[in-house]
C-alpha cells in the first residue's frame, strides 16, 4: 500500500515539475500583437489547475515562482528576487492563486469527469483571479514603490482590455484540452 501511494505521489510531483517547466516555456512563447506582450503562460497555468487539481496545480506554479525568484531567468523579463518589484509580478502571483481556484472549481463536488461547462467556468474563475492580482499589484508597485505612476484608465486599458481577449481564447483551449485529458489521467490514477 505504501509503495503504491509513493508511486502516485512521485508521478504527481513529476507532473508538477512538468507544468512548472511548461509555465516557464510559456513565458517565452510570445505571440506578436501590438502594444502588449502576449504569452502562453495562462494556457499552462490554467491547464495545471484543470489537470492536476487545486493542490498540485498551484504547487506547480509555486515551483515555477520559486525557480524564477531563485535567479533562474524563467520569467518573461528574467528572474531573481528583484523581480518582485516589477509591476507584472502580480500576474505570476495570480497564476498560483488562479491555478488553485481553477482546480477547486473544476473538481468540486462528486463529478468524476467535469463537464466542459464546469471546466470553462473554472478556467474563467482562475482568469479573473489572475487579472485581479495582476492589476492590483501593478497599480500598487507602480504608484507607491517604483514611483512610475499609472492612472486607473491606462491600467485598465493596458493590463486588462488589450490582453484579455487572447487569454479568454487560451482558457477555452485549455478547457477543451482538459476535457479530453482528464479521463486519461483518471484512468492512470493521476487525478487528485
Amino acid at each position: 500500500m505504501t509503495e503504491v501511494k509513493t508511486k502516485l505521489n512521485i508521478r504527481r510531483m513529476v507532473l508538477c515539475a512538468l507544468f512548472a517547466a511548461l509555465s516557464a516555456i510559456g513565458a517565452f512563447i510570445k505571440i506578436p500583437v501590438p502594444v502588449i506582450p502576449f504569452t502562453l503562460q495562462v494556457l499552462f497555468t490554467t491547464l495545471a489547475g484543470l489537470l492536476l487539481g487545486r493542490k498540485y496545480g498551484s504547487l506547480s506554479v509555486l515551483l515555477y515562482m520559486a525557480v524564477g525568484l531563485a535567479g533562474i531567468p524563467v520569467f518573461t523579463e528574467g528572474g531573481g528576487l528583484s523581480y518582485i518589484f516589477k509591476p507584472t509580478f502580480g500576474y505570476i502571483i495570480g497564476f498560483c492563486i488562479g491555478a488553485y481556484v481553477t482546480g477547486a472549481v473544476a473538481h468540486s463536488g462528486s463529478t468524476v469527469n467535469p463537464s466542459l461547462k464546469r471546466l470553462l467556468c473554472a478556467s474563467f474563475a482562475g482568469l479573473v483571479i489572475v487579472y485581479l492580482c495582476g492589476m492590483i499589484y501593478c497599480y500598487i508597485i507602480s504608484n507607491f514603490v517604483i514611483e512610475q505612476p499609472i492612472a486607473l484608465k491606462p491600467l485598465i486599458l493596458y493590463c486588462f482590455v488589450f490582453p484579455v481577449p487572447g487569454d479568454i481564447l487560451l482558457c477555452i483551449f485549455a478547457s477543451l484540452i482538459a476535457k479530453r485529458v482528464i479521463p486519461v489521467l483518471r484512468k492512470k490514477g493521476l487525478m487528485c
